[in-house]
């Protein structure tokens, strides 16, 4: 039921804001960099969802072959983590502009931010290289084949410290990065007067919604990952706490996933250009709206 909200309501908001990035704003900076990339992520997670759809509706029965199991496994992986990552490249953007407004010009270029994007997808796809490897299809005794997750992978020496790396690199660092970013950037507007005030208040905004963000989906999509696998390594013959742990991780797949129809107001709040272009774009619907509304009542009653 989640996959089937988030497959519906990601692409409703993601695919308009793609839209509106590549053939509205003219004019191109590194946020606009960063913004386009995390839409690009969630999109292509979002396309796997149609065979993950099936596999729970046909009853965690899966019938697309190991090769497809691996790759949307892995393309979940590799998603997530980008995802992550240009959210923490957004903050960093915006801590430039205002903390270092001038030296922002040179330290992080339009050419440097695409770098900066495309070694992300780069590193994290490498380092995303051992889930094929633990992910795999399985087939049970009654028969049925599922696709599974390495999170239930029997080899916790593998999994245990590659989710505790996964951990400490892909959340807990760019956690620590946005915090710092967003705290100095408010310092400084405190700093410079009541003529920033609005801009304050925006990223006073933006700052609490990452914040609640990590503390709803990733710290805990985080911990109770990390706890199903150190729970196997202690029990390799597993038990109740580990049936409990499983479906924990399970709810927490499924709520964790709901990043990909928040992540759309980051554009809204980080993007200026394009915040801009949705006003003009409601503000001609409105007026069109308005238009034809009269054309209608004047063809209707005439002068």
């Amino acid at each position: 039921g989640t996959f089937l909200f988030i497959l519906a309501v990601g692409l409703t908001l993601n695919m308009p804001v793609i839209w509106i990035l590549v053939f509205r704003v003219k004019r191109w900076n590194r946020s606009t960099i960063f913004l386009c990339n995390l839409v690009l992520a969630d999109i292509t997670w979002i396309l796997t969802l149609p065979f993950l759809i099936y596999y729970h509706l046909n009853q965690l029965h899966w019938i697309f072959g190991d090769a497809l199991c691996k790759i949307t496994r892995t393309i979940y992986h590799v998603c997530y983590y980008c995802s992550i990552y240009f959210v923490t490249c957004l903050s960093v953007d915006r801590y430039l502009a205002i903390v270092h407004p001038l030296k922002s010009l040179w330290l992080l270029n339009k050419q440097q931010s695409l770098l900066i994007s495309l070694s992300i997808w780069a590193v994290t796809s490498l380092a995303s290289v051992p889930v094929p490897f633990v992910a795999s299809t399985q087939i049970c005794p009654d028969n049925k084949t599922i696709c599974s997750l390495y999170v239930f992978s029997s080899s916790t020496y593998i999994t245990l410290p590659f989710s505790m790396c996964c951990t400490v690199v892909g959340c807990l660092l760019p956690f620590i990065a946005i915090c710092y970013c967003y705290c100095s950037s408010v310092r400084t507007l405190q700093k410079t007067g009541l003529h920033h005030f609005q801009k304050r208040d925006k990223l006073t905004k933006l700052m609490y919604s990452v914040l609640i963000i990590f503390a709803l989906l990733y710290f805990p999509y985080h911990l109770s990952r990390n706890t199903c696998i150190f729970l196997r390594a202690l029990w390799p013959n597993g038990n109740r706490s580990i049936e409990n742990a499983d479906t924990v991780f399970f709810v927490e797949v499924a709520v964790c996933s709901l990043n990909t129809c928040i992540n759309p107001l980051f554009c809204f709040l980080a993007g200026g250009d394009f915040r801009d272009q949705v006003c003009k774009i409601a503000s001609s619907y409105c007026h069109t709206k308005t238009w034809r509304s009269q054309q209608q009542r004047t063809s209707v009653y005439p002068v």
